[in-house]
Parts: C-alpha cells; structure tokens; sequence
C-alpha cells in the first residue's frame, strides 16, 4: 500500500507506479468521487456520457434493409472464415 501526505496547500502526489499503471501524464484532469468513507480519483473522460438511443439516432442506414436470413448468411460466412 501506498501512502502519501496532504501538502498545506490541499495537494498530495500520485506514486509514480501508480501513475504510470493507470496512463496519467501531468494535466491529467481527475473527477473526485466522495464515497462517504474516502475518495476516489477517476480519469475525466474527453466526451459526455450518452446512451444506446443517443448513438444509434445518428446512424442512419442509406439502402435496402437486409432480410434475417441474409444477416444470418452473412454471420455464418464469418464464423466460418475465423475458424479456417
């Protein structure tokens, strides 16, 4: 285990280890999650959250729609050219 100090500033420094593991180069920005009994340091992520429906509304199909059974064709021409 770990352990730093807190500066009188408010700062502590992430181990190198650690750093290094998780990919964390310096301007990392980091959200601070309070999970009642300590605090977890979680990577910003670059994009907004979104859902299923938000993607797929974008992806919009131009052509015919293909039927079950070309879909199930085109699915077992693929597991079978895996497995040659």
């Amino acid at each position: 285990m770990n352990t730093v100090k807190l500066s009188s500033k408010g700062q502590v420094i992430i181990p190198k280890p650690l750093r290094t593991a998780y990919h964390w180069e310096t301007g990392q920005e980091l959200v601070v999650v309070d999970t009642g009994d300590g605090i977890l340091l979680k990577p910003k992520t670059p994009f907004v959250e979104t859902n299923i429906n938000q993607v797929a509304a974008i992806l919009k199909f131009k052509g015919k729609a293909k039927s079950l059974e070309e879909m199930e064709l085109a699915i077992l021409k693929g597991v079978n050219e895996q497995h040659k």
